[in-house]
């Protein structure tokens, strides 16, 4: 089958977890063709049944923003019109549904039925969703879809709740690579961080106000003063800088480590004894399951879809949003405790594997030959 993949080509979870699906279908035969503004950050080099193609959008003096939507649609339709593309697939509502939708009707009135499959992942509902403006637009683009997905329950009920759509939403959850092994090198790393007896706490994310990361600062002032310990901070974004002045203000400069925008975050998380997650909104979660995946227990809030991926007592703890004073009192029970520690590594580790892309991947392959069968 050949499969248009549409997608945002950065360091967040659409853009990851489209990659990713993308790679694993092209391993199992499936002719995948990227359709993006530039190459996807987890797509790493050539690869066999892989194909990249490039948005590039004009600059016209005559517009003050940039067409991307309409270049989109134009690639869109150029891709599916000489690869002869069996099927489009588009992570985020906006603009790639609507785009999608466009490039359909275009390809229809040259004779061409190609179905499209929209998967929601977050934010194009939950923040995107919350501005009146946008819901006509993203309630159109969802019942035009020939397909919906949603990465969670949660946010399939906040799909419903927000638009104005009865259209059937598939939830298939997001999902990690299988085989993702420990590197031989993560004792010697760790001690590059952390002196030997010091606990280390991490937090992934791209640093927007919807992460509260100083809420993960909050719950590493409280936890350093009764564990020796050091916070790891992977990525960057716009809340970095008055992190960074949060840091000093707390008087944890030394023991607070902002390594910035990480390719591959498995290698820092596998040498973290807990993920911290304190976020105002979660659809899914991703980066909690990628800790879990390399054994870290996962310290959370309560929020969209994070309950469904960390189970509260087992493989982490769960706390209301904002509450700091408890997301610490969690990660104390277990610094303090190395047995009880050890068993939530071991329940973290044992959760991921229910989301095995090995697991999710038929679930997006049923739906793309149904939809295929229906169009001939």
């Amino acid at each position: 089958m050949k499969i248009g993949i549409v997608l945002y080509p950065t360091f967040g979870g659409s853009g990851v977890v489209g990659t990713e699906l993308g790679k694993a279908l092209a391993a199992k035969g499936h002719q995948i063709h990227f359709i993006t503004y530039s190459q996807p950050v987890r797509l790493g080099s050539f690869r066999e049944n892989i194909f990249y193609h490039e948005v590039a959008v004009s600059d016209y003096p005559l517009f003050e923003y940039q067409p991307y939507e309409t270049e989109l649609t134009s690639k869109m339709v150029d891709v599916v019109k000489y690869e002869g593309l069996d099927i489009l697939h588009v992570h985020y509502a906006i603009p790639h549904a609507s785009a999608a939708f466009m490039a359909k009707q275009i390809l229809k009135s040259q004779g061409i039925h190609i179905p499209f499959i929209t998967t929601l992942h977050g934010t194009d509902i939950t923040l995107v969703g919350k501005d009146p403006s946008f819901e006509p637009v993203i309630s159109f683009c969802i019942n035009q879809s020939d397909a919906v997905t949603a990465v969670s329950e949660s946010l399939k009920n906040d799909t419903y709740r927000l638009f104005q759509t009865k259209r059937p939403i598939h939830v298939i959850p997001n999902f990690i690579a299988p085989n993702i092994e420990p590197s031989s090198a993560s004792a010697e790393v760790r001690r590059k961080y952390a002196c030997d007896g010091e606990k280390i706490l991490c937090h992934v994310s791209n640093f927007r106000k919807v992460k509260r990361v100083e809420d993960v600062l909050y719950v590493f002032s409280i936890v350093n003063k009764q564990v020796s310990s050091k916070l790891i901070l992977a990525g960057d974004g716009p809340e970095r800088h008055s992190l960074e002045r949060l840091v000093r203000e707390l008087g944890l400069g030394a023991n607070v480590i902002f390594l910035g925008k990480i390719r591959d975050t498995a290698h820092v998380l596998e040498i973290s004894d807990l993920f911290l997650l304190p976020s105002e909104t979660e659809s899914f979660g991703l980066a909690a399951l990628e800790a879990m995946a390399v054994g870290v227990p996962v310290i959370s809030s309560n929020t969209g879809g994070i309950p469904e991926v960390n189970i509260d007592g087992v493989t982490g703890f769960l706390s209301d949003v904002g509450d700091v004073e408890d997301m610490a009192a969690n990660a104390l029970k277990l610094l303090l405790n190395e047995d009880q520690l050890t068993v939530f590594k071991k329940n973290a580790l044992a959760r991921s594997h229910d989301f095995d892309l090995l697991k999710i991947l038929p679930m997006y392959e049923q739906i793309y030959f149904d939809l295929v069968e229906k169009s001939e």
